[in-house]
C-alpha cells in the first residue's frame, strides 16, 4: 500500500485521466474504465484502501461530491423539455420508473434473499441510466433519428426523477426502525421531505435573484454557486438529517426552470467539476469493494442482469409505448437499451455508507450488486446494440445531416437550401438571440459552446455527419473544427478560409493554423461569402434538366462554371460539400446547389 498521501493523490489523478482518455479514445462509457481502475488498485493489488487512508473524512467527501452531482443533474431537468419530447419519454420517466423499481426490487429480494427494505433501496437506485452511458452508445449504434432522440432525452431526464424516488425510499428505510410507530415514521418522513423542499426552493429562489440582478461579477458566478450548494447541503443536513440531497436537487431544478435565467455557464462549470468528482468517486468506491463474496454473487448476478435485460426493460417499454406510433422493431430496440450509469453508482455508495452507520443489515450487498448491474448492462449493450439495430433495420446509414456553428443571415440561407432537399440541419451558437432566430426559422438549435461538456451530453448529433463552422468568430470556428474532426472525420469539417499571404497573419492567427477544409472555394472568406449571399440567388440545378445527353455530366458542369458550386445531392439523397476536401464529380440525375450572382 502507498503510504505517502501526495503519491496517493497523484495515483488517483493519473488513473482518472487515463480512464477518461481511454473512454474518449475507444468511444465507450468512462464508467467501465473507472470501475476497472478502482478494482485493480483496490481489492486486486491492494495499493489503495480508501477507508484506511481517508478514515472519517470519506463519508463527508462522498456526501458533498454526490450533492454536487445531483445539483448538476437537477439543472438539466427543464419541465418544458419533458413536455416537448412526446408522451413516450414522459411515460418512461414516470410510469416506467415505477415499473422498473418494483420489478428490480422483487428480483433481488428473491434471487439474493435480501430484506424488502434493502431490495427497495436497490431498485430505486438502479432505475436511472444517464447521458454519460447513453451518448457513447448511441454514437456507435447510430439508430434512426426518432429512436436516438427518444433514448437521448430519456437518459437526460430520468436522472433527477430517479434521484427523487431513491431519496424517498432511502429516507423511509432509515426511519423504519424497531419501536417507531407508522404514524411517527410518516411525520419524520414528512419533515425530511418538507425541509428538503423548503430549503431547496428557498435556496433556488435566492440564487435566481442573485444571478438575475447581477449581484455578483461573472468571474465569481460559478464559484459562489458551488459554495452556495455546499452551504445549502450542510445547512439542510443540520436542520434535518438526510434532507440535504433533496434540497440541492430541488435547488437545481428550480434554477433550471427559472424563466429567462441563463445558467449555461454554471452548468458548464458544474459539468467539468462533476467529471473530476465522478472519476475520483468511482475509483475510490470501486477500491472499497470486497471480492470475498464473489462466489456468492456470480450466479445471482447473472440472473439479475438477464432479468433486467430480457424481462424488466421490455415490459417497461411495452407499457410506456402503448398507443404510440413506434413500430414493433423500434419498440424491441428501445426495450434492449437501458445501461445503468454514474448516478446509480454514486448514490448507492453514499446510501451504503449511511446505512452501515446505523446498522441496517445486508447493506454490504448494495454497492456490489449496483456495480455488477452497471457493468453487466453497459458491457452487454455496448457489444450487441449495433448488431441488433442492423438486424432490426433501424440503423441510420452514414449520417447525412449538417451541424452549422454560427447563426447569421448567410448560414440560415445555406441551411434553407439544404432543408429543401430534406437534409437535416442542426445549429449551435453561444448567443441566445441567434439561437432564437434559428428556431423561429424552423431549425433545431443548441444554445452554447458545441465543444463543451454540456454539449457532449445535450447536443443531439443523431444523423449529423458534417460540420460547417460559419460563426463570425474565426477562433471559435477553429476550435469547433478541431473538436469535430475526431467526431466526423477530417474530410467532413469545413469553414470559410481565413488564410493570408501576410507573414504576421500566418505567425499569429490561431484560426489560420487550425483551419478545417475550405468551404466552397479556398479564396472565399466570411465577408465575401456574406456579400455573395446578399447579392446573389441560390439555385437548385437538376443535371438531367441541364444536359440529358452527357453521360458523365461534363457538359452540365461546364454550364455551371460561372456559378459558385456549394452542394451536390446524389439521386439517393447523399450530400456532398464543395471545398478542398476532394473533387466532386456529379452524375446525371444529381442536383447541384449553386449561388448565382445577378450578372449571370
Amino acid at each position: 500500500m502507498i503510504d505517502s498521501p501526495l503519491l496517493m493523490i497523484a495515483l488517483l489523478a493519473g488513473l482518472c485521466a487515463a480512464s477518461q482518455w481511454l473512454a474518449w479514445r475507444l468511444k465507450q462509457p468512462s464508467i467501465v474504465f473507472l470501475l476497472m481502475a478502482g478494482l485493480l488498485v483496490g481489492p486486486v493489488l491492494g495499493v489503495l484502501d480508501p477507508q484506511e487512508r481517508f478514515g472519517d473524512a470519506l463519508f463527508p467527501f462522498v456526501s458533498i461530491a454526490v450533492a454536487i452531482i445531483l445539483f448538476e443533474g437537477g439543472l438539466t431537468l427543464n419541465m418544458s423539455d419533458i413536455k416537448g419530447h412526446g408522451s413516450v419519454v414522459t411515460r418512461l420517466i414516470s410510469v416506467g420508473v415505477l415499473i422498473t423499481w418494483l420489478l428490480l426490487s422483487v428480483t433481488v429480494h428473491f434471487v439474493f434473499s435480501l430484506s424488502w427494505p434493502i431490495s427497495f433501496v436497490f431498485g430505486s437506485i438502479t432505475v436511472v441510466s444517464g447521458p454519460t452511458v447513453i451518448k457513447p452508445l448511441l454514437r456507435a449504434v447510430r439508430p434512426s433519428e426518432k429512436i436516438g432522440h427518444l433514448l437521448h432525452w430519456e437518459g437526460i431526464l430520468i436522472d433527477p426523477v430517479g434521484v427523487f424516488l431513491a431519496l424517498l425510499v432511502f429516507e423511509y428505510v432509515l426511519l423504519d426502525q424497531p419501536g417507531l410507530a407508522a404514524t411517527k415514521i410518516a411525520i419524520i418522513l414528512a419533515k425530511l421531505v418538507g425541509t428538503g423542499l423548503l430549503l431547496g426552493v428557498t435556496a433556488g429562489y435566492a440564487a435566481e435573484n442573485v444571478l438575475r440582478r447581477y449581484l455578483v461579477p461573472d468571474y465569481l458566478k460559478n464559484v459562489l454557486t458551488l459554495m452556495f450548494v455546499v452551504i445549502v447541503f450542510a445547512l439542510s443536513e443540520t436542520v434535518q438529517h438526510e434532507s440535504g440531497l433533496l434540497a440541492v436537487t430541488v435547488m437545481g431544478v428550480w434554477l433550471a426552470n427559472a424563466r429567462g435565467l441563463h445558467i449555461d455557464e454554471i452548468l458548464h462549470f458544474k459539468e467539468n467539476l462533476t467529471v473530476i468528482l465522478i472519476s475520483t468517486l468511482f475509483i475510490l468506491l470501486a477500491a472499497r469493494l470486497d471480492l470475498s463474496n464473489l462466489p456468492f454473487f456470480v450466479s445471482g448476478v447473472a440472473i439479475l442482469i438477464l432479468v433486467a435485460q430480457f424481462i424488466i426493460r421490455p415490459i417497461n417499454v411495452w407499457v410506456c409505448t402503448l398507443g404510440s406510433e413506434l413500430t414493433m422493431r423500434e419498440r424491441l430496440f428501445i426495450g434492449w437499451i437501458a445501461p445503468r450509469g454514474i448516478v446509480a453508482a454514486a448514490v448507492s455508495s453514499l446510501f451504503a455508507l449511511r446505512l452501515e452507520e446505523v446498522g441496517v443489515p445486508q447493506t454490504e450487498y448494495l454497492v456490489p450488486l449496483t456495480f455488477s448491474l452497471i457493468i453487466g448492462t453497459v458491457v452487454i449493450q455496448s457489444f450487441t446494440a449495433k448488431r441488433l439495430a442492423d438486424t432490426l433495420g433501424i440503423s441510420n446509414p452514414e449520417p447525412n445531416g449538417v451541424l452549422i456553428h454560427g447563426v447569421n443571415g448567410m448560414s440560415l440561407t445555406l441551411a434553407t437550401a439544404l432543408r429543401h432537399h430534406s437534409i437535416k440541419v442542426q445549429f449551435s451558437d453561444a448567443s441566445w438571440s441567434n439561437v432564437r432566430r434559428a428556431r423561429q426559422s424552423g431549425f433545431e438549435a443548441y444554445h452554447g459552446n458545441p465543444t463543451s461538456g454540456h454539449a457532449e451530453e445535450n447536443l443531439d448529433l443523431q444523423g449529423i455527419g458534417k460540420l460547417l463552422a460559419l460563426s463570425t468568430n474565426k477562433d471559435a470556428n477553429a476550435l469547433a473544427s478541431i473538436h469535430f474532426r475526431a467526431e466526423f472525420g477530417s474530410n467532413s469539417v469545413f469553414t470559410l478560409e481565413s488564410a493570408s499571404d501576410d507573414h504576421a497573419f500566418e505567425r499569429f492567427d490561431t484560426a489560420n493554423r487550425h483551419r478545417a477544409n475550405a468551404l466552397f472555394d479556398v479564396k472565399l472568406n466570411y465577408a465575401r461569402m456574406k456579400r455573395l449571399v446578399q447579392e446573389g440567388e441560390v439555385v437548385h440545378v437538376s443535371l438531367t434538366e441541364v444536359d440529358t445527353t452527357a453521360d458523365d455530366a461534363k457538359g452540365a458542369n461546364t454550364l455551371l462554371d460561372d456559378d459558385l458550386k456549394m452542394f451536390a445531392i446524389s439521386k439517393e439523397g447523399r450530400l456532398h460539400v464543395y471545398g478542398s476536401a476532394g473533387t466532386i464529380s456529379p452524375k446525371i440525375g444529381w442536383t447541384v446547389v449553386v449561388l448565382r450572382s445577378p450578372t449571370n
